[in-house]
């Protein structure tokens, strides 16, 4: 008995043995877990859905306790309040956001260069650039603004916005666009905001905005614009290992290596936004609306260009909805749809054709200028104008078939029977009956005229089921 005891005492030492070596290894194990990293990609413009993908990046990420946000982006620039609501959610967020150009080729224009700098870290893979974020229209930049200022004000605390550009940028010419001037001055101290914030070289970063510099990633790295250059998430995960950032005011060691990155993908209707919210694509989608009901105006039935171009406008509706836009420029669209129609039924030897194609090209480069509140424009050379001269090839095309039509004699219905001539199988008196077209009609006499039984009758016009006809002329 004694024996059994020992046994039972033994075998439950040796079973609490067990137990703590479990839940060491158990404790060591999650202890030991690879570290989290969400991963959110721009690769396009900033605008409204990339907006409302990035803030929705952020919270999840907040959410879900991940140990950093990847952000790879790929932009040529967008909207100002869509830029504002993601520099707002970085420099809000809770957890270290790490701003990636990447992959090899892509590059942080204008709006890019915000985010970019808004980073906690900020970093570039190989053959990528960054910069160009001066506004259009002001000492001959091609760049706008790519988001509002946060804090207006110099480190001195003067109002910078009502300067006199020209002094800070004397290549800039003497006379300004008063709104573009402060547009400049605003997003130059917005630019110093944000680089003084990360410890970012301010001078440049207020030149990119000033001058419209843009830089490779390895000058990028060297005038401390950015903080490392990394081949690839690997390498970059390696480089910030033991970095410490300053998140929400507390400070923020890295450990990264090994991480597992977990794609946040956007939303079907954010894919479509985002689609869809582009100067291009929105100007091409209006155009092919306009284009698919017409076809189907002049020929019913077909149902396809009729629904694809209600599709095209749905479409086109919402890029406009979601841009900055100028009734202007959309009208001018209008007008030369509606010129394009009209030189249909008018007599105007391509007159209003060539005023239609010219309202569209006008339009079509005044529609999406707005570059106080975008950066985005219709590319002319490359979407503008092969689109329009699609459309007069294919306006060109219907004009000359419906002229040539006109011109042609009716080749079926009842009209075409008009001119004919017939012999008329009995007397007409002035009613009767004819052969004509290999049918039998019944029959009129113009005029009351009689017109014996056998005698050529040409038709002269048909009235119901009943065709007026006269005596035909002898040839």
């Amino acid at each position: 008995m004694n024996q059994a005891a020992a046994r039972r005492a033994s075998l439950g030492a040796w079973l609490s043995v067990l137990v703590v070596l479990v839940s060491l290894t158990l404790v060591a194990g999650a202890s030991t877990a690879a570290p989290r990293v969400n991963l959110a990609t721009i690769a396009g413009t900033i605008n409204p859905a990339s907006a409302d993908y990035i803030v929705q990046a952020v919270a999840q990420s907040e959410a879900d306790g991940a140990d950093a946000l990847l952000i790879e982006m790929d932009t040529e620039g967008g909207l100002v309040s869509a830029t504002k609501e993601i520099i707002q959610a970085i420099l809000n967020a809770k957890v270290p956001v790490i701003v990636y150009v990447a992959p090899r080729g892509a590059w942080a224009a204008s709006a890019g260069t915000y985010i970019t700098v808004a980073g906690h870290v900020a970093a570039m893979a190989p053959s990528t650039s960054i910069g160009a974020a001066h506004p259009v229209g002001v000492g001959g930049g091609d760049q706008v603004p790519a988001a509002p200022p946060a804090d207006p004000k110099n480190k001195a605390g003067e109002d910078k916005t009502d300067g006199d550009a020209s002094d800070a940028n004397p290549a800039a010419p003497v006379m300004r666009n008063l709104s573009m001037e402060k547009a400049e001055n605003l997003l130059a101290a917005y630019a110093e905001t944000i680089a003084k914030e990360r410890n970012r070289n301010v001078e440049w970063v207020v030149k990119a905005v000033r001058d419209s510099v843009a830089i490779g990633e390895q000058e990028a790295l060297e005038l401390n614009v950015i903080d490392l250059v990394a081949e690839d998430r690997t390498a970059l995960f390696a480089a910030v290992e033991g970095r410490e950032v300053k998140v929400a005011g507390e400070p923020v060691t890295l450990s990264l290596t090994g991480a597992q990155v977990v794609p946040i993908e956007m939303t079907l209707v954010q894919k479509v936004f985002d689609f869809v919210a582009h100067p291009n694509i929105t100007l091409v989608l209006l155009l092919l609306g306009g284009l698919g009901l017409y076809i189907e105006a002049n020929n019913p039935g077909l149902l396809f260009p009729g629904l694809a171009g209600l599709v095209c406008l749905l479409l086109a509706g919402i890029g406009f909805d979601l841009m900055p836009f100028s009734w202007v420029g959309l009208m001018l669209i209008l007008l030369g749809l509606a010129l394009f129609v009209a030189e249909i039924f008018f007599t105007s030897f391509g007159a209003l054709f060539a005023a239609g194609a010219l309202c569209i090209l006008l339009g079509g480069t005044m529609v999406f200028d707005q570059p106080e509140l975008s950066d985005l424009t219709v590319s002319f050379w490359t979407v503008l104008v092969p689109t329009v001269a699609g459309m007069c090839i294919f306006g060109g095309l219907v004009v000359f078939s419906v002229g040539r039509s006109m011109m042609l004699k009716p080749t079926s219905g009842v009209d075409e029977i008009i001119g004919l001539v017939g012999r008329a199988v009995s007397a007409l008196d002035p009613k009767g009956k004819v052969f004509v077209r290999g049918e039998y009609w019944n029959v009129r006499a113009e005029g009351g005229e009689p017109i014996a039984e056998g005698e050529p009758v040409e038709v002269v016009a048909v009235e119901g089921l009943t065709l007026r006809v006269r005596r035909a002329e002898s040839k």
